[in-house]
Parts: structure tokens; sequence; C-alpha cells
């Protein structure tokens, strides 16, 4: 089949063709004759990379610097689109490029990929980057490792979390553990309740019809030592410090300051729940009047 005929040159794609008019134009030249283009279209993984020959050349005896100093440019694998092929991941890549280009290593702050990144630099044969990638290293850069790599037989978060659960005060930090001699351990629950309109479209700012109100449950001994004079007694006086209760309340109405005073006295919270219902709605503009109950559980040990 002869290449002067026009149908039989169109049949071939585009990258053919170049090579082909190449190879016709040096009569004594061979495959080994197709150089490499100054500017180099990558398909990594299905991600599409534009760089220059030069970058890929960067590292001497790297991967990338063994492919693209060979001498036949076709000898490597190609897409659909002519575009040089690599089964890598796609993703990552752009950092090994990164790194090319300027010799530095430049990460998102928390980078989750740092183990799979290390990996693609071994691949790659970038010893530089691998050493930048090691967490033994950098400090700053290990805090991102990921989190696949961990060893297995280290004890894992998840139960570290429910161990502080039955032992809150375990997860103190050491110097909270001083002075807690003579505190006794107990439960306070911390009850907050309070009422708010909404409209019909759920769009409108809710309206609070009543102040809410802080309510403290647990042994009165623990409830007068946490909360001083700002636990009002008026509803139940009486009652013996080692007995319960459940009637008193606080004097002011921010939960975070009632937390703040709580956490001053070594309790942590181990639990905590919350419902609202809707009470009835207003007959004339058919706003509803929402009842809301949330409960939170402090215990020290």
């Amino acid at each position: 089949m002869s290449w002067k005929c026009p149908r039989a040159w169109s049949s071939l794609g585009q990258w053919e063709q170049r090579d082909l008019a190449m190879a016709l134009a040096d009569p004594t030249g061979c495959e080994d004759s197709v150089p490499f283009p100054d500017i180099i279209e990558l398909n990594v993984g299905g991600q599409v990379y534009i760089t220059r020959h030069p970058t890929l050349l960067s590292v001497p005896g790297s991967l990338l610097w063994d492919m693209f100093t060979q001498k036949n440019a076709r000898s490597l694998a190609r897409d659909s689109k002519g575009r040089f092929f690599l089964d890598r991941d796609g993703f990552l890549f752009r950092y090994i490029l990164d790194f090319l280009r300027d010799r530095r290593l430049v990460l998102p702050e928390h980078f989750p990929e740092r183990g799979r990144l290390r990996r693609e630099a071994e691949y790659f044969v970038l010893p530089e980057l691998v050493k930048l990638l090691a967490p033994k290293l950098s400090e700053q850069n290990s805090l991102g490792d990921d989190p696949c790599q961990s060893d297995p037989e280290e004890p894992s978060p998840g139960g570290d979390a429910a161990r502080a659960l039955v032992s809150p005060a375990a997860s103190a930090v050491p110097g909270a553990q001083a002075g807690t001699e003579g505190r006794r351990a107990g439960f306070i629950t911390i009850g907050y309740r309070g009422s708010y309109t909404l409209g019909r479209d759920s769009q409108t700012d809710a309206k609070f019809r009543r102040v809410a109100r802080i309510m403290v449950c647990g042994k009165t001994s623990l409830a007068k030592e946490v909360f001083g004079d700002t636990l009002n007694e008026s509803r139940d006086p009486d009652r013996p410090p080692e007995r319960y209760t459940s009637r008193y309340y606080l004097k002011f109405t921010f939960l975070e300051q009632a937390f703040d005073k709580l956490a001053d006295a070594g309790f942590h919270m181990v639990a905590c729940n919350s419902t609202g219902t809707c009470a009835f709605a207003h007959e004339q503009t058919d706003d509803r009047i929402w009842t809301s109950y949330t409960e939170y559980v402090f215990y020290r040990e």
C-alpha cells in the first residue's frame, strides 16, 4: 500500500502520521531516530499532565529519566490520543512533577496520603523525595501520615476513646491530676430546658418564649462543691449532703459557664441526649411552639 494514497494516509492517527512523516523525511533513519518533543503530554492513571522534556530528565537515574532518555519515543506506551501513558496514581503524580520542577516538597496541611506518595516516590526512583517523606525526618509533616500505615497491633484510637468513657480521669493531662486527692467520685447531670416559636416556613428566626433554665441533678454535696453560691437551693433547702436531688437549678443561663465549673472541679462529660416536641400551634398565625430538653452527664473518678 502506498502512503502517497490520501485515503491510506488519512486512516492513520495524528501521532502515527507525524512519526511516519519524520521517518520518510530521513531516508537513512530508523525507529531509533524518532526524538522526543520539547513539550510532553502525559496520561497518568487518567489524569493529563503537560510538561517539558527537560523536567522529566531533571533527576538522573530516576524512572522518568530512564524512560525519556531513550532514542526511540515510539517504544513507550501511549493512549488513544498519542499521550505517553503511565499506569500510576494520577492524583499523586502532581506532587511528583512538582518535585521534579523545584526539588522541593510542598504538601497541603494535614495531607492524608503521605504513605501512598512515599510509595510513588519509590516507584519513580526518587530517593531524595523518599527521604523528605520519611516521618522521622519531619515531625510537622509526619502529622499527616496515612492512617492506613499504622501498625495493626498498636492500640486503636477508638479503643482509647472507649476506655476514656469508662474512666474519664485517665484522659486528663498530668497537671490536672494534682490536687484530686480527697475529691469524691460521682455523677452530676445538667438539664437544659427551653421553648421557642417557629413559623410554618421554618425560615424565620426562632422566637424564644421563655428564658432557658439549667437544672442540676446529683448528690447534694457534689452540686454544692461545684457550683457554690450560683446554685439555687430554695427549692430543696433541707436536703442532707449525702442525699440526691433533682430540684436544684443555676442562677445563670449559660451552659458554657456550667461546663467550665465542672471542668475546674475535675468532671468529664460521658453522655448526653436531647429531645424536642411541638407543644401546639397558634390558631391565628399557625406558628408552632416547640419545647426542647437536653441532658449532659458528667462524671468524676
